[in-house]
């Protein structure tokens, strides 16, 4: 008997990716599916949607107007939204697809195998976005590994409440997993071979867990007990806050090796005024405060940001003030992107009378600036032998291999098959504009 088939498609941020491949592991357990790349083949379709950026929904509509064509042609295929999208339309979007069978949000993943059934059995689509807070977890089956890289998630949704960001909305409310949860799932990933574990969430350091005994766990305890776990080597973690980024994370720094020297921290503005309308919680001289002490701390240390751009109110002065800010701290990436209102937000209401012709022009000279000093630093590493996780072959160039190094950059390398999934050490031998090139030691 051949195995039913389930098509699923991943949109935006690393918390959808772990996300998806949960409800794929959950699927196959619970329902006996196979992942396919084929939509028409599929018999279960789910999307797992993001509503971070602008036009997020209507994205989403046009790829269920496509999906719709292939129910068409097999109409027992069963259709699933989730995600953020998902928990903010709700129902909406059954009346704009009426083809869809089931609508979950975020924190009620688990629950698809039983709105399936009750969608076949009632002959009605079955909406959940409610927020059991992390009652999923605990349905969910053991992790799957897929390589020596994996993530896991520590908590879920945001209390921040920043005023351009819909992800408390859609998310819930912070809520911590319990540290021994945490910890047996990362050592269930160690022992299937996964070297560097990224521990993921909304703002992930205002991770509060509980010890055994009932005393609260900060990020930085649980940092230090991921460490000690046998086999992994490497730790990432995203997205951080700085309001959240307290002493005992720096020092981490200084104390745990196993910690990448690559932070994700971002700032959204160099420009105080700004910070305030969007209720970020700090100034530009604290955020570079973090900084410096970081840099203490680990010398030599990436930091990667996230820079809004046009928010509601910036003039050309706030802007100044943000390419100054990057001047000062030597950015080694960004994400950054122009303004667009998200539904429902407090920002939505803001007037805006910047012309996007001018955001635009703004957007391109910030990137270009951050790009300039990613390749001062890149070109920093030249002759330099680091340690790197190799990923598998590369994207280009027959029997070369594509590894991470410690500073979040991608090598490529000619290499044996047989280092796949193993620490190595290349030699930095050239200098690309996203990748490096290297040697095996």
């Amino acid at each position: 008997m051949t195995a039913k088939k389930l098509y699923l498609r991943s949109f935006g941020c690393q918390m959808n990716d772990y996300d998806s491949g949960r409800i794929a592991d959950l699927l196959e357990e619970r329902m006996g599916l196979e992942k396919t790349e084929s939509l028409d083949e599929a018999d279960v379709v789910i999307l797992n949607t993001c509503s971070i950026r602008e036009k997020a929904q209507e994205k989403v509509f046009s790829d269920l107007g496509r999906i719709r064509e292939a129910k068409k042609c097999h109409p027992g295929m069963m259709i699933a939204v989730g995600g953020c999208v998902a928990s903010q339309e709700g129902k909406k979007i059954l009346d704009r697809a009426p083809w869809v069978d089931v609508v979950f949000g975020p924190q009620t993943l688990h629950r698809i195998p039983e709105l399936l059934a009750e969608r076949e059995k009632t002959g009605r689509a079955q909406v959940d976005v409610s927020f059991p807070e992390i009652e999923k977890f605990d349905s969910l089956p053991a992790p799957h590994a897929s390589g020596a890289a994996a993530f896991v998630s520590i908590m879920e949704g945001c209390s921040k409440y920043c005023t351009y960001c819909v992800v408390p909305y859609t998310r819930g409310e912070e809520i911590s997993r319990p540290l021994v949860d945490v910890l047996v799932e990362v050592a269930q990933l160690a022992d299937q071979g996964v070297k560097e574990v990224t521990l993921l969430g909304q703002n992930v350091n205002a991770y509060r867990g509980r010890t055994p005994a009932g005393d609260e766990a900060d990020f930085a305890l649980l940092l230090e007990y991921v460490s000690e776990i046998e086999g992994i080597e490497r730790i990432r973690y995203t997205t951080s806050h700085p309001r959240e980024f307290t002493q005992r994370l720096i020092d981490a720094y200084r104390k745990l090796p196993k910690l990448v020297s690559h932070v994700h921290l971002p700032v959204q503005s160099g420009s105080d005024r700004i910070l305030a309308a969007m209720k970020r919680g700090y100034t530009a001289l604290e955020y570079k405060s973090i900084i410096r002490r970081l840099k203490a701390a680990r010398p030599g240390i990436a930091v990667a940001t996230d820079i809004i751009v046009g928010f509601p109110g910036e003039t050309e002065d706030d802007f100044e003030r943000t390419m100054t800010l990057i001047e000062d701290v030597g950015f080694d990436a960004s994400f950054s992107f122009v303004y667009s209102p998200r539904p429902g937000t407090p920002a939505a209401r803001l007037p805006d009378d910047t012309p996007y012709s001018v955001k635009l022009a703004r957007l391109q000279r910030l990137q270009k600036r951050i790009d300039e000093n990613a390749a001062e630093i890149s070109r920093g590493m030249l002759g330099k032998i680091e340690r790197v996780l190799v990923l598998g072959p590369a994207k280009r160039g027959e029997g070369e291999l594509m590894a991470r190094t410690d500073n979040n950059r991608i090598v490529n390398f000619p290499g044996p098959a047989s280092i796949i999934n193993q620490m190595a050490n290349v030699r930095i031998t050239e200098v690309f504009p996203h990748t490096l090139g290297g040697e095996l030691v």
